[in-house]
């Protein structure tokens, strides 16, 4: 098998497509323990903050931040140190994420 594409998912994501043998199985049930979001909200709310079309934020942050779902500034900076954001975008971010 060979990779034909290499993109950033969510946890959630993963348990979508994780499969049904023994082995998706265990998979999914590790990633439950620290993903509470089902797949459409994930989705959902990647596609939201794609939309804020802002530049900083590449695909690999948007998922992380879906994944973890930060409720504030502090928590936002702790998932995505390797980029500074002002506080507009800080404040754009967590309006999408406190919707969830």
């Amino acid at each position: 098998m060979a990779v034909t594409e290499e993109r950033p998912i969510t946890m959630a994501e993963v348990v979508s497509l994780a499969g049904d043998s023994e082995k998706a199985e265990e998979i999914k049930k590790f990633i439950k323990q620290f993903n509470k979001m089902d797949v459409e909200k994930a989705l959902e709310m990647k596609e939201e903050l794609k939309a804020l079309d802002l530049i900083k934020l590449k695909d690999e942050h948007i998922v992380k931040i879906v994944d973890f779902t930060p409720k504030d500034a502090s928590e936002l900076n702790k998932v995505i140190i390797e980029v500074s954001l002002d506080s507009d975008e800080v404040t754009k971010i967590l309006e999408v994420t406190g919707k969830y």
